[in-house]
């Protein structure tokens, strides 16, 4: 198990840290998925920008925590509290968007460290279900989430009109549930 981290509920004057950090998560995991181009498409356009970032932090269904070990950040976390996903009740339901580590700190207990802290801030929000999207290519991510209790019970195909960039194959998701 790896030293305790610490996670952090960010505000909205953290926006450059959370983009950042998730670009330098996202860059090492992800470049297989795009064809030219696409990597600092989604990283700069779509999913981080800083100004999209602050839009998220200022919606109330929107949470982002940061990880941090030894004061560094490491990985971080984006909650949607009440979300809207077909034959779910949002408010028994809690969505695990985004749960991200830096490549250093994987296999060392730190998504284990996240994913405890997912499910016990669930439970205060007296959330019954955790849902996550994952892609179908992220076998090893997919093994962790179902070592942590999910189960698969959906897919679905990332639209092409918004993804052109990413290599077909790849658009491939799974929707994974957690009873609590």
């Amino acid at each position: 198990m790896s030293a305790s981290i610490q996670i952090q509920q960010i505000n909205v004057t953290q926006a450059k840290l959370l983009s950042d950090l998730a670009k330098k998560i996202y860059i090492p995991h992800y470049p297989y998925l795009w064809n030219e181009g696409g990597v600092e498409w989604y990283i700069n356009e779509y999913a981080y920008p800083v100004e999209k970032i602050k839009k998220e932090i200022l919606d109330s269904n929107n949470l982002h925590f940061i990880a941090y070990l030894n004061k560094e950040p490491i990985g971080y976390l984006k909650l949607n509290i009440n979300p809207s996903s077909k034959g779910f009740d949002p408010d028994a339901t809690l969505e695990l968007e985004r749960i991200y580590i830096l490549q250093n700190c994987i296999q060392k207990g730190v998504g284990t460290q996240l994913m405890h802290f997912v499910k016990d801030f669930s439970k205060q929000l007296n959330k019954k279900i955790i849902l996550l999207k994952a892609m179908d290519s992220a076998t090893k991510a997919l093994a962790f989430y179902q070592k942590n209790g999910f189960e698969i019970v959906g897919d679905f195909q990332l639209p092409p009109s918004i993804f052109t960039l990413m290599k077909p194959e790849y658009r491939g998701m799974y929707i994974l549930k957690l009873e609590l």
